[in-house]
């Protein structure tokens, strides 16, 4: 099966935002995941004076997450899929939280930023060219900048592609054909298993011109599957970082 980009994957999110949240509560640590990742920023003073961008909200729950990780922040996050942004605006959102209906390739000409901070949960491997996205994010970020990248991405071990396989076969598959949505979470399936592993993708931040580029590995069944990539845009400090 081809993997689904651009518009096809932006409606089949579109199509599964009724059933995604429930789905989601069914991964073990899906939630504390997020928010270990989004804390991995470590943005000073609840992020007081700063400005953060969620890029690949979905429905909110990375939103959520940094919101926790830092609640006096203002936040803008942003998604592809009109429907799963729909679900989070339902959402309880303090003011100083927003949302906008932007793909990541278009936030850099869309009149945001600057940002202190990017946030971007499950996003770089479901993208045509992530290395034209890290771009825009680079320009996004202030000097100085921090970047957490919360991401399947393999340790490259042949023992973790097989327990991705085997969970995708058994549990993810399954559950989102129940809902319809087989051919969404097939492309989940094999956007992992195709995708850089972690020292790859830490390798591609580094070409990028991130700086301080870190992969820390999810705790529990995740390790070796899931990782937070942390890095700066360039040396300088973020405002307000005190150093």
């Amino acid at each position: 099966m081809t993997l689904l980009r651009d518009r096809d994957l932006a409606r089949a999110f579109d199509r599964a935002s009724h059933t995604y949240d429930r789905l989601t509560a069914l991964h073990p640590g899906y939630r504390t995941g997020l928010l270990r990742s989004a804390r991995r920023l470590r943005l000073p003073r609840g992020g007081a004076g700063l400005h953060l961008l969620d890029l690949g909200c979905g429905t909110g729950a990375s939103t959520r997450a940094l919101l926790r990780a830092a609640p006096r922040a203002r936040i803008t996050a942003v998604d592809a899929s009109s429907g799963m942004l729909r679900r989070a605006r339902a959402k309880p959102w303090p003011a100083h939280v927003r949302f906008r209906h932007l793909t990541a390739e278009d936030v850099a000409t869309a009149g945001e930023g600057p940002y202190d901070a990017v946030f971007a949960a499950y996003l770089l491997r479901n993208v045509t060219d992530p290395d034209g996205v890290l771009a825009a994010v680079r320009a996004l970020l202030r000097p100085g900048g921090r970047l957490a990248v919360h991401e399947y991405s393999l340790s490259g071990s042949a023992a973790h592609r097989a327990l991705w396989t085997a969970v995708c076969r058994t549990v993810v598959i399954p559950a989102g054909a129940l809902g319809g949505d087989r051919a969404l979470y097939h492309h989940l399936w094999r956007s992992v298993l195709d995708f850089d592993t972690a020292p790859g993708f830490a390798d591609r931040l580094t070409g990028a011109g991130f700086t301080g580029v870190r992969a820390v590995p999810l705790a529990g069944w995740q390790t070796g599957i899931t990782h937070t990539f942390v890095a700066r845009n360039g040396s300088a400090t973020t405002p307000g970082d005190g150093r």
